[in-house]
């Protein structure tokens, strides 16, 4: 009898032992999957770029070399003639082209400032970017489930927020954020607020972001140098983005997204600053420090991309040439080894502030011609258009038709600060019609060879107007 007992509960334990196997995969797999489960709602959403739209100025508002040398010395009663010749040098060496656009309220004599002038051009310039990037995304605007709006030097009331929101009927649960004096990193600014609002949000919600400046409100009517270069190189422009964290129709995947703020140093604070000249007239003081305070915000910002996206050869190489310098005495004159971003970035868009701001970017980080030829050739075509000058930069690339799929973009820009903001683009499906955007009927004229263009200009231009103010 017990000889049969123990004969059975061994055969039970050996048909257990021989389910075992089955129970431990089993278990392997549904722990596997609570996990997976548990990392992917853990996981920070991706986040993406469904298309965007750029304000194109009709044929009247283009302002030519001539006309803005002829307005500049007609304005006697604001600029004086030493003012006025200022502008006119700094203009034919600043890389802007014949065919910038500007508001209608400059070309009143004084120009227009008024609050009104400012609605009617924000307005014009922010409605049109908007309907073409509805258009190109084939998005209702009841599908918009929050909207970041990005305008440093006009505010007015109601907010432009408030005016996209009543001008496309937006559901009245919209998310609105309207941000200013965040200067021409504005765009980049907005575009890491989406990204922290789409990584929480439930799938399938779309953020719009609208960049623009507003020149109507910006013209300085005074004499200080420092405060007249805004006038020559800001232009009329905006560009508005919808992005998604669903891959649905999406175009570019968001990477990294990296802001440095050197505001800490009085320096790089006042470098560029509003405020009242000696004769009570409010501008933007640009500081001749700009460009090496920009260089150096620049460097904190790489310094901090650079893990982000280079490969680890990339960075030891980087380590190795700093540990060489800082202790086995390397030569002073001797720099330090700089990253190879151009073999992990097939283009970039920086910020077009200027010649010299892009001068300093292009040596900065070691790009070649073709690297910055988006960036110069739009601040040929369409001038300073402030933080919405990016995406034209991108509409350039999409133009010539050299992005594809796997691409990397890298964007970078500056505001008063100093700001220094980078955002990083993967394209996942290049644009099916890329010439229709603001480059379309141009783009087959461009890249332009500028230094020859502004040595012509100077010497055929110059001598043409300002014969008659000499006399």
């Amino acid at each position: 009898m017990l000889q049969r007992a123990w004969t059975v509960s061994y055969g039970e334990l050996v048909g257990l032992l021989l389910l075992t196997p089955v129970h431990v995969l089993m278990v392997v797999i549904l722990l596997g999957a609570g996990m997976a489960m548990l990392w992917r709602a853990r996981r920070p959403r991706d986040v993406y770029l469904v298309d965007y739209g750029c304000f194109l100025g009709e044929p009247h508002h283009r302002i030519t070399f001539a006309m803005a040398v002829e307005h500049a010395h007609l304005m006697t009663s604001l600029i004086d003639n030493e003012s006025a010749s200022f502008m006119v040098r700094l203009y034919e060496r600043s890389g802007i082209g014949e065919e910038t656009s500007v508001p209608d309220s400059f070309r009143y004599m004084p120009p227009e400032q008024g609050i009104e002038a400012s609605r009617e051009e924000a307005e014009l310039v922010i409605f049109s970017a908007v309907d073409k990037a509805l258009a190109r995304a084939a998005l209702n605007p009841d599908g918009i489930d929050a909207l970041v709006v990005a305008c440093s030097f006009t505010t007015l009331t109601p907010v432009f927020a408030d005016a996209i929101v009543n001008r496309y009927k937006l559901r009245a649960d919209v998310q609105s954020v309207n941000l200013s004096g965040m200067g021409c990193s504005g765009a980049l600014i907005c575009i890491g607020l989406a990204k922290s609002l789409l990584q929480v949000a439930p799938p399938g919600r779309r953020v719009l972001i609208v960049a623009t400046e507003i020149l109507s409100s910006m013209f300085y009517a005074g004499t200080k140098r420092e405060m007249l270069v805004p006038n020559v190189l800001f232009r009329m422009g905006a560009a508005a983005m919808i992005m998604s964290n669903s891959p649905e129709r999406a175009r570019f995947r968001l990477g990294p997204v990296v802001r440095t703020l050197t505001a800490a140093q009085d320096r790089d604070y006042r470098c560029a600053f509003q405020e009242e000249d000696d004769e009570g007239v409010t501008g933007i003081n640009l500081s001749k420090d700009l460009p090496a305070v920009a260089a150096n915000a620049l460097r904190r910002n790489i310094t901090a991309l650079a893990p982000a996206v280079l490969p680890a050869s990339e960075l030891l190489r980087v380590a190795f040439s700093f540990l060489g310098h800082r202790f086995l005495g390397g030569r002073a004159e001797e720099r330090c080894y700089r990253p190879a971003f151009h073999k992990v970035f097939q283009h970039f868009c920086i910020h077009p502030g200027g010649r010299r701001v892009l001068d300093e970017v292009q040596r900065g980080l070691g790009l070649s011609d073709g690297d910055m030829e988006a960036s110069r050739m739009t601040l040929h075509r369409f001038g300073n258009m402030a933080s919405s000058s990016l995406l034209y930069e991108l509409a350039y690339i999409e133009a010539k038709r050299r992005m594809s799929k796997g691409d990397r973009v890298c964007m970078i820009s500056f505001s008063p600060g100093i700001d220094c903001s980078s955002v990083v683009w993967e394209c996942i499906k290049p644009a099916a019609d890329p010439e229709n955007g603001p480059w379309a009927g141009c783009i087959h004229r461009y890249p332009v060879k500028l230094h020859r263009q502004i040595l012509k200009r100077t010497h055929e231009q110059q001598e043409h107007h300002m014969r008659p103010i000499k006399n």
